[in-house]
């Protein structure tokens, strides 16, 4: 019985999916919810506002919040009772994915997410997961 699931969320539809998947799959497990916030760069989208925070984990904290809070609503949509932990890592979120996964049974991850230009650019952070990844991986479409 799976017991600790992973489930990276991005802000898109395909990271929502994986969550309800995950809450419906997993009923009984603790379920931790990791958002990715890109580290500042030209290439990272809305991550290059962070550069001109002060304090560049709080300015990571409160762009993953709103991720949170729609992961929370989703999860009470569902009907679930599963508590939502959540966590935030600043990096590449491949890395972020597969360092944080050895802490669990198993990674549920959306097919795909972001605008297709992130994804052309970035690449396809699903299937590195799986590649890569210490544990066990569904992806959701």
């Amino acid at each position: 019985m799976i017991s600790r699931v992973l489930v990276p969320m991005d802000g898109s539809e395909m990271s929502e999916h994986a969550l309800e998947y995950a809450l419906t799959a997993y009923p009984d497990a603790e379920i931790t919810v990791l958002h990715v916030v890109g580290e500042p760069s030209s290439m990272w989208g809305s991550a290059t506002g962070l550069a001109l925070a002060d304090d560049l984990e709080e300015a990571a904290q409160e762009h993953a919040q709103s991720t949170f809070d729609r992961a929370r609503e989703l999860a009470a949509d569902a009907g679930s009772d599963a508590t939502i932990e959540t966590t935030f890592e600043l990096g590449h979120p491949v890395r972020a994915i597969i360092n944080r996964a050895d802490d669990y049974e198993t990674v549920v991850i959306g097919s795909h997410g972001g605008t297709i230009s992130e994804r052309l650019f970035v690449g396809n952070v699903a299937e590195k997961v799986v590649r890569r990844s210490p544990v066990p991986v569904v992806v959701v479409r």
